[in-house]
């Protein structure tokens, strides 16, 4: 069956927001014969954004997928959010991609979301053309949007045409031909096509020195075919969304440039979850990228049976009763599924769960404007955590209060609108916050024994705590002989460890340390005579649960932990006269530049830095009256530092608070006698 398969293109359109992405969707689906009419993200009637809030806010929320033909190959193009709220549904999306399309505005140029996708991009070896859009506005520019992103994203560019009239309404894209790579005049093609080529390639680079005439064209196009396949060179197209300018030859670069796949439908069924919807009727739809196999309606995963599917054709989503290797799909009747899960075994290459960007650096509760929508508040946020799981709700059933996890304010207004439309609810959210993290400053260590005061539960438990490198993560060890006790609770002790590392000493998440269990002991099943088991004088994998917290947050204390904030390296280009005005600003809002760099004839001046997450949004808003609105602003999110001075940022807890432990036993036991224990054996290992 595999030599039957189409060729299919999974294929990315990805660009910082209003480089025209969308509208370049609806131009090639529009050159692909699919649409008859082209669709203005201004008008609210293009076909990859959906929904009533995108269409109102002329922005990409969601990613979308919509097909095309291009000379045999099918094209599923998935149309993706530009602005760096909604990373998130970008990083979903990279894991099922072929190839890409980055997306750069000729008037803007290299702005800061382009940087950290090409940087990501290359980073996971995705195949990926550039495409300079809005070559048709005054103040576009060929030579400088080349040298911008030379300087700005990489120097492995090759530019495929020049465009004459570039900054008109005549704008055209003129390909560079055969014969074209002969012109060593040429600054594009001709003088820099071997040359890129030959840095990646040894063979190609002998023959370029000993006999440069001796490189056809057609070996040229071949070796750039074949390394932009391998991600270590970008082609660059020009044109316009707007006038159609350089779009067919984008589509035949697509064609010719990028990697195209033909699965094999009948090896054992690997697919990815990256993206997961609500139906009419509540159900969950599952988007699905099929690596290999065939997936049939009635087939049974853990997540549920197929009941369904629908694969992405010529602009329609198409009943089918089975998807193959290379398509997507959106897959019904899985109940359980989840984004990022796996159907079948695990695709080759693709990590479940992997993380390309940033987490989400700040937090808000969100409340119910009235009272008796609390659960109904709970199951909606429920349900958009299942389509955006970085949202990371975080239940305080002490407070009865629901915080969720955000990238910035324009994604907390998206989800009051959302809850808003979709769900009927009105809520308001609390001012926003910082998330912070705790790491681990020294090594502490305690432990608690079984039938000895002050301990009330059926188990002895001892865990060290140690600091670990960053982005180590938690290592769980055991310091003790596993046969020592039933695996069960040594499984109960480390799944606690875990969980209750959510929330350190001062409320937040302690990431990287290393934590070994140093004590274990229980008492084994008793009974009566008569047979019935006796809870009293039995450990069960509750009793090392309920104790571990205790005896994990004295440790954490005498190890003592440090508050860390996010920082965003940030780049700051004004003009020199505007100085002045602004190295104060940045002072007041703990900014630290780094560098400064004057820029031509010292017009301009550059400063680069760190600066708290939590001051970027103060200083977008202050820097157009700062630099007369000429200041350009890039940041993203970059390491932890200490918080340094003041009191130290705390985080409302959500647990039963094993900090304080009288309060903590009163929630967690009822009984915290030593009746029923005198007799019975103890097992400990220490």
């Amino acid at each position: 069956m595999e030599s039957t398969l189409p060729h299919t293109l999974n294929l990315g359109i990805l660009a910082h927001i209003d480089a025209g992405k969308t509208s370049l969707t609806e131009r090639l689906l529009h050159a692909a014969g699919v649409i008859d009419e082209i669709g203005r993200v201004d008008d609210g009637n293009t076909q990859t954004d959906s929904l009533a809030l995108e269409r109102r806010r002329g922005i990409t929320i969601k990613s979308a997928v919509v097909s095309f033909a291009v000379d045999g190959t099918a094209v599923n193009l998935i149309d993706t959010p530009g602005h760096p709220d909604f990373i998130a549904e970008v990083e979903r999306v990279l894991s099922v991609l072929d190839g890409a399309v980055l997306v750069v505005s000729a008037v803007e140029g290299v702005q800061a979301q382009t940087r950290v996708l090409l940087r990501t991009l290359r980073r996971l070896r995705i195949p990926t053309l550039i495409f300079v859009n809005k070559t048709d506005r005054r103040g576009a520019r060929y030579e400088g949007v080349l040298r911008h992103i030379a300087e700005r994203l990489t120097p492995d560019i090759v530019p495929m045409g020049s465009v004459p009239g570039i900054g008109t309404r005549d704008a055209r894209f003129v390909p560079f031909a055969e014969g074209d790579e002969k012109e060593s005049q040429d600054e594009g093609f001709g003088a820099r096509l071997p040359e890129i080529l030959a840095e990646h390639d040894d063979a190609l680079l002998a023959a370029y020195v000993d006999d440069p005439a001796s490189l056809s064209y057609d070996r040229l196009r071949a070796e750039l075919a074949r390394q932009t396949h391998r991600a270590l060179v970008h082609p660059v197209f020009f044109g316009s969304a707007v006038t159609g300018a350089g779009v067919p030859e984008l589509m035949r670069g697509i064609r010719e440039l990028l990697p195209a796949r033909r699965g094999d439908a009948d090896a054992p069924v690997s697919g990815s979850v990256f993206k997961v919807e609500r139906g009419a009727a509540g159900e969950k739809i599952a988007y699905v990228r099929v690596f290999s196999g065939t997936v049939r309606t009635r087939d049974r995963f853990p997540a549920g049976k197929v009941t369904g599917v629908s694969v992405f054709e010529q602009g329609a989503d198409v009943q089918r009763d089975e998807v193959h290797a290379g398509q997507i799909a959106k897959v019904r009747g899985l109940g359980g599924v989840r984004i990022g899960d796996v159907i079948g075994v695990p695709p080759e290459g693709v990590r479940a769960g992997a993380r390309h960007f940033a987490p989400p650096t700040l937090e808000t509760v969100v409340s119910p404007l009235r009272a008796a929508d609390r659960g109904a508040l709970h199951l909606a946020l429920g349900q958009l955590a299942e389509q955006d799981p970085l949202i990371d709700l975080r239940q305080d059933d002490v407070r009865q209060e629901v915080s969720v996890s955000l990238y910035g304010e324009v994604q907390k207004e998206v989800i009051q609108a959302t809850l808003a439309e979709e769900y009927g609810l009105d809520v308001t959210f609390r001012e926003t916050t910082t998330i912070c993290v705790e790491r681990v400053v020294g090594t502490g260590a305690a432990y608690e024994i079984i039938d000895t005061d002050p301990n009330p539960f059926l188990a002895t438990v001892g865990l060290r705590v140690e600091p670990a490198p960053v982005g180590a993560g938690v290592e769980f060890r055991l310091g003790v002989e596993l046969g020592s006790m039933p695996y069960a609770f040594f499984r109960a002790v480390e799944e606690t460890v875990r969980e209750t590392l959510h929330q350190g000493v001062h409320g937040w998440r302690v990431p990287d340390c290393t934590v070994t269990m140093t004590h274990a002991g229980y008492w084994p099943r008793q009974s009566h005579a008569h047979g019935t088991f006796d809870k009293s004088m039995s450990s069960t994998a509750g009793d090392f649960r309920h104790l571990t917290p205790l005896v994990l947050m004295d440790a954490l204390r005498a190890a003592g932990t440090e508050v860390h904030e996010p920082m965003h390296r940030f780049r700051l280009d004004v003009p020199a006269d505007t100085v002045g005005a602004v190295l104060p600003a940045l002072a007041r809002l703990r900014a630290v530049p780094h560098t400064q760099t004057a820029g031509g004839a010292g017009a301009s001046y550059r400063l680069e830095g760190d600066i708290p997450a939590q001051r970027v949004h103060a200083l977008e808003q202050l820097l157009p009256g700062l630099t007369r609105g000429e200041g350009e602003l890039e940041s993203a999110f970059d390491h932890y530092e200490p918080v340094r001075g003041g009191t130290t940022p705390t985080r409302a807890r959500t647990d039963h608070d094993p900090l304080h432990r009288k309060d903590y036993l009163l929630r967690v036991v009822r009984r915290t006698g030593g009746s029923g224990r005198e007799g019975a054996a103890a097992t400990t290992a220490r």
